[in-house]
């Protein structure tokens, strides 16, 4: 993906620092000073907003940029992405995005939710959407995933295939949609024991009380690796990282740990991920962020956007777990078909898939 020509530069850049989104209440009482538009609103045009992770990170910011790019064939507008590469750019860039005079403005995480939502009071003209987090406004349009509901049928898959009986899946940081992948991990694992009458075993996640295993950032690949071969250490032969960059330490350890096998999570590994990987990675945990902003542009260009919260499912398309890719041969018939019927349970509502930080 070539994007350079399109980037606009961060007011200030230092070094890159990976913050992941995390749900928190939409933000009552902004304080970041609201910016009026520089020139008139126009309608075909985007920006995006970048969390201060920047843009190619294997991860939303990379998805929802590719879901603006394909706004950008589909209706032929012009879009372009603002890069923040550390916290001091968020509100900057917001403003700048706002002073655009675009109609269309998405923001990426947590993170950026207060200055969304200031912008958004001052602007009531503009149409705003921000990724991983909610913000309550007439002119904001959330775009969330229960991404349970896929780490659900990975769990089962992990489960199913493993030759231990020992998985394990460990954290970037306890937030809410790191928690909601891991969640459903725990819960598919524990439906392979209830229909196959097994004890497969989960470390790193208990989902009673809500706690586990965490690197306390997404950035440290190094971190990544040791945390994975403390797991292997015990075990554990199929692992799921929800951590960002964080989780390319565990796509290392397990290429270096033959018979160790990663789930990606997000975005399909199998393409995101340096080609070497792919002989360990099993599946991933997909959020379709690009096709829900591609969706969303659309809304906005005919006239018929809402505020009301795109929550991407099993259901609607936008979560799921990838192909098994170059694994194919490792997941039998029998267990292929399992999934597909799980998914079709989730989807007809005869399995809920439950947890604490579901959207």
């Amino acid at each position: 993906m070539t994007v350079s020509s399109k980037f606009l530069l961060p007011i200030t850049a230092i070094a890159a620092a990976l913050a992941f989104a995390g749900c928190a209440p939409a933000p009552t009482s902004p304080t970041a000073e609201p910016t009026t538009p520089a020139e008139p609103t126009t309608q075909d045009c985007a920006r995006m907003v970048t969390n201060s992770g920047g843009l190619e990170d294997r991860s939303f910011n990379e998805s929802s940029w590719e879901g603006l790019e394909q706004a950008a064939a589909t209706y032929g507008i012009d879009v372009q992405a603002i890069v923040s590469l550390n916290e001091t750019d968020l509100v900057p860039n917001v403003d700048q995005a706002v002073a655009s005079g675009c109609g269309y403005i998405l923001t990426v995480g947590w993170e950026l939710a207060e200055a969304t939502a200031t912008q958004a009071a001052a602007n009531p003209d503009l149409h705003f959407s921000i990724v991983d987090e909610i913000v309550e406004a007439p002119n904001v349009k959330p775009i969330v995933f229960d991404t349970a509901q896929a780490s659900y049928l990975a769990g089962y898959l992990a489960a199913g295939v493993s030759k231990t009986g020992i998985v394990a899946t460990f954290g970037g940081g306890n937030q809410p949609p790191v928690t909601l992948f891991m969640d459903g991990f725990v819960d598919g694992v524990a439906k392979y024991n209830e229909v196959h009458g097994t004890q497969v075993q989960v470390l790193g996640w208990d989902k009673e009380t809500q706690d586990g295993t965490f690197t306390g950032d997404f950035e440290d690949v190094a971190k990544g690796k040791t945390f994975t071969e403390n797991f292997i250490a015990q075990g554990a032969d199929v692992i799921l990282p929800v951590a960002g960059q964080v989780g390319e330490g565990t796509a290392a350890a397990a290429i270096e740990h033959p018979g160790t096998l990663f789930i990606w999570v997000d975005s399909d590994g199998y393409d995101t991920l340096s080609a070497e990987y792919r002989p360990a990675l099993l599946t991933s945990v997909l959020k379709k962020t690009q096709d829900a902003v591609l969706q969303i542009v659309g809304e906005h260009l005919d006239g018929s956007f809402t505020n009301e919260p795109y929550i991407g499912t099993l259901e609607n398309g936008g979560v799921d777990i990838a192909p098994f890719h170059d694994l194919e041969s490792a997941v039998s018939p029998e267990l292929a078909k399992e999934i597909d019927e799980l998914r079709a349970a989730i989807i007809a509502g005869e399995i809920v898939v439950e947890s604490p930080s579901a959207p």
